[in-house]
């Protein structure tokens, strides 16, 4: 969910395991600025959902794996899947592992609030509706089928620490699988 810590998880994970990240969120932005329109969330929530109408589901994963394609990398970490058919269409890529981050809404709208991103929210109410935008594109289905689960309601330190460990299980679970 928008202010879990996800992007610096998906940082940290990146790093360990040497891959680069891929941010949806930035892929919609783009978008955005492609059509010149202001970064606001409600531009940005406005574009991704016009997107998916136009284009289907997946239509931001798509365009996630095609970046991906262009990169040569060995893996990538996408930062931001929002549905199941996101996660359908990102296993193209190869073998994929959900990573899910938990944070209290209290704490994840404090977090907003304080990091003054462009796009991000202004108002609880605003803060409430984008969540509600979020489970209702199914994020709350990619949560539940997590392979991974890290619970931010700690420090930045522990938050890396937590993100670390995890890093490290995803790279011995795809050691294994590989016979390395």
């Amino acid at each position: 969910m928008p202010g879990s810590g996800k992007s610096t998880v998906a940082r940290v994970i990146a790093e360990k395991l040497g891959y680069p990240v891929i941010v949806m969120g930035d892929i919609v932005r783009e978008e955005v600025a492609r059509r010149g329109l202001a970064i606001t969330a409600e531009n940005v929530e406005r574009v991704a959902r016009e997107l998916r109408e136009l284009r289907g589901p997946g239509v931001v994963a798509e365009m996630v794996v095609e970046r991906a394609g262009s990169l040569k990398a060995e893996g990538v970490v996408v930062d931001g899947v929002r549905s199941l058919e996101e996660v359908r269409v990102l296993s193209r890529l190869g073998k994929v592992y959900i990573v899910a981050v938990h944070s209290p809404p209290s704490l994840r709208f404090k977090r907003m609030k304080e990091r003054g991103r462009e796009g991000d929210i202004r108002s609880l109410e605003e803060f409430r509706l984008r969540d509600e935008a979020n489970l209702e594109l199914g994020v709350g289905s990619v949560i539940a089928l997590a392979d991974y689960m890290v619970v931010n309601d700690c420090s930045l330190e522990e938050l890396i620490a937590r993100a670390e460990r995890v890093a490290g299980e995803i790279r011995d679970a795809s050691e294994s699988r590989s016979g390395g």
